[in-house]
């Protein structure tokens, strides 16, 4: 069977649905960070949280028939009114706050649009085993159980007067708040901002692909119009609620920080510190391209490297812009030129935005830990607006939504 051709928004859109949002007492203790942040501790101290915590959902347990449970668990629940649907279709406005934190955004389905029409723009490429993965979880429960993250410029004012359905407390000291926007006057001024708008997808790669794979496979089945035909996400203004874009650092077990500081002074100037607050702070201080290593024999600052072998290493089919970036010098230039390696999962690990963790980590095997600064936002956007995509692990934004607060299933939708 041909697979039909697939709709093509004219603009972004944000399409109402029925939510479906926990009845307990302690909303909070339902809830959990991004399925892909979560490590298998973590799961055991959500679940001593609440048994019906929604992580049963989003990475359940077991074999071959994970997934299966996930679908059995979420169908109790309905059943049970563990998870309770609302009367009405609404967009939500769903707020953060605690200490440092103040974002808030509209969660709904979101109009899928190819990447082609610079409606909703990756900044990263995917992998198939994590698209694969969320395939599996959202064909088999029919369900969006949480939602991606996108960032936006010049969005309506979201101030909310009324008694906000959920108003919980996590344990990180950040509340989250949610209201339910029902009026349909209301929701079409929403849809009147955001039409001509282009997204950044800050967080959810993978989920957006499988958004759109699942849509493809629902449409070549002979399904038609449908629920695959959006997804679940927070879209948040950046000029209102400027996003928190941090660094995330690399590990390379086995690598000696002698012998990596060592080979770095053949392109680079090498600068030697005692501690990292030291290199942290010449790290600030020093132009791009530039990378604080550290493990268990102190700190090296790598800076003003070699132009003729910099330009040699960048990879003439991409933008000057993408060349420039930290992460694309990391990855082109400093593991497989200067140490002679790939920039892959085998050989590298990742630490988000803890650089005392990465260096512990280096200590712990024996290798050395590059501290990076964050991207600026514009500079991803840039990027993703040209079509291009940044290297792997080169962007964290923040604050991410909790999962848990409301949930979207295609029968109820």
């Amino acid at each position: 069977m041909a697979t039909p051709e697939l709709p093509v928004p004219d603009g972004l859109v944000l399409r109402p649905f029925r939510g479906v949002r926990f009845a307990v007492d302690d909303p909070a203790k339902v809830t959990s960070p991004p399925y892909d942040l979560i490590s298998d501790s973590d799961v055991d101290e959500l679940l001593e949280l609440h048994p019906d915590n929604v992580v049963r959902l989003i990475l359940p347990s077991g074999s071959d028939r994970r997934y299966d449970q996930a679908r059995d668990t979420l169908q109790e629940w309905l059943a049970k009114g563990v998870l309770v649907p609302d009367d009405t279709p609404g967009l939500y406005v769903y707020e953060q706050s605690g200490p440092g934190v103040l974002q808030r955004g509209l969660i709904g389905d979101v109009g899928l649009a190819d990447p082609s029409q610079g409606i909703v723009l990756p900044h990263e490429n995917v992998m198939p085993g994590p698209v694969a993965d969320r395939l599996a979880l959202m064909s088999t429960t029919q369900a969006n159980l949480e939602p991606i993250f996108l960032l936006y410029s010049g969005g309506p004012d979201l101030s909310m007067t009324d008694e906000p359905l959920v108003d919980t407390q996590t344990s990180d000291g950040v509340r989250h708040r949610l209201w339910a926007v029902t009026d349909p006057d209301a929701i079409a001024n929403i849809n009147a901002h955001l039409h001509g708008k282009q997204a950044l997808i800050a967080d959810g790669h993978h989920r957006y692909a499988t958004y759109r794979e699942l849509q493809r496979r629902e449409r070549a089945a002979g399904r038609g119009d449908g629920p695959w035909d959006f997804g679940l996400a927070l879209l948040v203004d950046s000029d209102a609620y400027p996003p928190d874009l941090k660094a995330i650092h690399r590990v390379i077990p086995g690598l000696a920080l002698s012998e990596a500081a060592a080979r770095a002074k053949g392109a680079w100037q090498v600068h030697d510190f005692d501690s990292l607050p030291a290199g942290l702070e010449a790290l600030d201080a020093a132009a791009e391209p530039a990378f604080l290593l550290g493990g268990e024999d102190g700190f090296h600052l790598m800076a003003d490297p070699d132009p003729l072998q910099l330009a040699h290493a960048m990879p003439a089919e991409h933008s000057d812009r993408w060349n420039a970036l930290n992460t694309a010098v990391l990855a082109e230039f400093v593991l497989p030129k200067v140490w002679g390696m790939q920039d892959d999962e085998h050989s590298v690990r990742i630490v988000h935005h803890d650089a005392a963790a990465a260096v512990r980590l280096a200590v712990e095997t024996q290798g050395t830990a590059v501290i990076l600064r964050a991207l600026a936002v514009g500079e991803v956007l840039a990027v993703a607006a040209e079509g291009e995509r940044v290297p792997r692990k080169s962007t964290s934004f923040g604050p991410k939504p909790r999962t848990g607060l409301v949930l979207r299933t295609f029968d109820i939708d």
